[in-house]
């Protein structure tokens, strides 16, 4: 098969082998847009019990159920330290939803020891810890993206410390994370040459690794190294980032990405099940500009806007499961609707999707930010995803003030300023980076944060002046 040209009737067949929404809003005043997605999820029924959709790992016959629990983004709440506030994680919160979501057949659950500023996998171990063991699959990685990390010891220290964080002795799914992120000279220097992989090859013979994997983005290199050498390393999983604009779009968004169409043709020529990241796109394809939404409700008012991008991504037959960050329990019944069972694409939907939504998504230009925080902690203090989301925003709503001679520019001048001074404070904000870079590296995405920050500092000031 000629894997950049998969035909659409292809990509169906492939889907037949086998077979939420966004992050918290922003503060501030609520779009229609928002309101109306708020209210979708008010209205929602009850998911059905028992009918999750489940997928067989080819390799070793795990039934995992199709929708996967990404321990990204969990609940917070305030809490005093010292007399300041500050935000933990509401394990109360964490505790529910993860009942629920085993209530109604989700069974794998992933995290890392980079989730939630190092508190993911401690919250997720003390969700789970109360049901049998062979009851769920936990999924972590060997985020070791700091130098200070890179040696064989401290890579052995993180993947003994993800264990007893999450009170198991085995891992189900164990990923090298963000390969890719920095080409081949940082998967030599995480991986190769300190012999940590040579490790964890050793720890799955020992059964203390279920299954070995890795999360890719950025370089396609390094992919197309790790599948050429499959015969050594025999993956047994891979986890990408699959949805309906990326599958052909993503190279086109940023040219530093890779389209899904091209990795997952890889992964099936290698017989490698897949585990789908970012299918929202951060919440980007739940919130989509209202003409757009618009669209989607005319071919079915029932469903919500984020369920047509959980449906696409869980309709290839090699997809073991899709992982969603799931704040609120609005965002988890939703899901739930959508694969309990899931209804696969037709020819048809996936015609009017790229023909009517994806291609004009890609006409709108925003900054490809998912709103994963890897960028974050930032040495000076700035709310890179913050800034990038309310931009986002205002563009995607055809609420961005580009204009003078608009009639509406002087509201929309105003919105964009008071909302960014609302979501983002102004000791935060984008003119106040140096440049420095330290950001850069880190972004799955590979944006050009620095850049894009310094675009965005001027764009405010002109706003400010009234010049824009």
């Amino acid at each position: 098969m000629d894997n950049k040209n998969i035909t659409r009737r292809n990509f169906l067949k492939i889907l037949g082998a086998g077979t939420v929404a966004s992050t918290g809003m922003l503060i501030g005043c609520k779009t229609k847009n928002e309101q109306k997605i708020e209210e979708e999820y008010k209205q929602q029924v009850e998911p059905s019990k028992g009918k999750m959709t489940h997928r067989q790992n080819p390799k070793n016959k795990d039934d995992v159920s199709l929708l996967g629990f990404g321990m990204m983004r969990l609940p917070t709440k305030t809490v005093k330290v010292n007399g300041e506030d500050k935000e933990d994680i509401d394990q109360e919160q964490v505790n529910r939803l993860v009942d629920y979501a085993i209530e109604y057949g989700v069974n794998y659950f992933d995290t890392s020891p980079a989730y939630c500023q190092g508190k993911s996998e401690k919250a997720t171990g003390d969700a789970l810890h109360k049901y049998p063991r062979n009851s769920y699959y936990v999924a972590t990685k060997l985020s070791n993206f700091n130098e200070s990390t890179w040696s064989r010891e401290e890579s052995i220290k993180m993947y003994h410390n993800s264990m007893k964080d999450l009170q198991v002795d085995y891992i189900d799914y164990y990923l090298l994370h963000g390969i890719g992120m920095g080409g081949m000279e940082a998967l030599n220097k995480r991986y190769i040459e300190n012999g940590v992989l040579d490790y964890l090859l050793e720890e799955r013979k020992a059964g203390r690794i279920r299954n070995l994997g890795f999360s890719y983005h950025g370089d396609i290199a390094v992919f197309d190294y790790l599948l050429e050498n499959n015969y050594k390393y025999q993956w047994d999983f891979v986890q990408i980032e699959l949805n309906y604009l990326d599958w052909d779009y993503a190279n086109e968004i940023n040219d530093r990405n890779t389209d899904a169409r091209y990795l997952y043709a890889e992964l099936e020529k290698n017989g490698i099940p897949a585990v789908i990241m970012e299918p929202l796109l951060g919440g980007r394809l739940a919130n989509l500009p209202q003409y757009l939404v618009t669209e989607l409700k005319r071919k079915a008012p029932s469903k919500s806007v984020a369920s047509w991008a959980f449906r696409y991504a869980g309709t290839p037959g090699l997809v073991l499961t899709v992982l969603s960050g799931m704040t609120y329990m609005e965002h988890l019944k939703d899901n739930l609707l959508t694969y309990c069972p899931l209804e696969p694409f037709t020819e048809e939907e996936m015609r009017f999707l790229d023909d009517e939504i994806a291609r004009k998504i890609v006409g709108v230009e925003t900054i490809p930010c998912n709103d994963c925080k890897y960028c974050m902690p930032c040495p000076y203090g700035i709310d890179i995803p913050g800034i990038f989301v309310h931009y986002n925003k205002c563009k995607n709503e055809g609420r961005l003030p580009n204009d003078s001679m608009d009639a509406n520019y002087a509201k929309y001048r105003r919105e964009y300023l008071i909302g960014l001074d609302r979501s983002v404070p102004k000791m935060r904000q984008a003119d106040h980076c140096i440049g420095c870079g330290q950001c850069e590296p880190h972004c799955p995405q590979n944006i050009r944060i620095p850049r894009e920050l310094q675009k965005i500092s001027e764009f405010v000031e002109r706003l400010k002046r009234g010049e824009e």
